[in-house]
């Protein structure tokens, strides 16, 4: 009895592309097991867990009546979604948020820049400065949201009931216990 005989089969029983099929399904499963490298997280396990407050400031946020964003669920002692680098976070609690003045730069007659109010009336365009509350990780490489490091000057996406925009960390503050 031949080895391999003319329709590729070892000893006639055992196709060969069937075999390498179930030895590389064998070393996959091996593979998942017995090394299966790091977990994804950014956190650590034994990471230490800490109250944190972001500031985020809103810049140009296109709005006819920023009143009904505050109406609907964007005010202090609110919730709103958050989304870091395209991964969702889940609600976080909104500790303050306040609405800045829209103003222009006026050069004067003796060379000074004054900022004044912007008299424009159909200015549609409002500023935000936001402070979100939560529970972070602390890692050796900073604070860690959900599974995001948060750091200043990186996008946060913000999205509740009427509203979705983007808003950019400022300021990071740990509360330790």
């Amino acid at each position: 009895m031949a080895i391999l005989d003319s329709k590729g089969r070892l000893f006639g029983k055992i196709n060969l592309l069937d075999l390498a099929a179930a030895l590389v399904i064998l070393l996959v499963i091996f593979g998942i097991f017995v090394f299966p490298g790091t977990s994804g997280s950014v956190a650590q396990v034994g990471a230490k867990t800490v109250p944190i407050e972001v500031d985020l400031v809103v810049r140009g946020l296109n709005v006819r009546d920023p009143e009904q964003l505050f109406d609907n669920g964007l005010k202090k002692g609110g919730k709103t979604n958050v989304i870091i680098r395209n991964q969702p976070h889940g609600a976080i609690e909104i500790k303050s948020i306040q609405q800045l003045p829209r103003t222009i730069n006026v050069s004067q007659p003796d060379g000074t820049v004054k900022e004044l109010p912007d008299p424009k009336t159909n200015n549609f365009s409002t500023d935000l400065l936001l402070t979100l509350g939560g529970k972070a990780q602390l890692t050796d490489n900073g604070p860690v949201l959900g599974n995001s490091k948060v750091k200043i000057g990186m996008p946060f996406e913000l999205e509740g009931f009427n509203y979705n925009f983007n808003a950019t960390v400022i300021d990071i503050r740990l509360k330790d216990k």
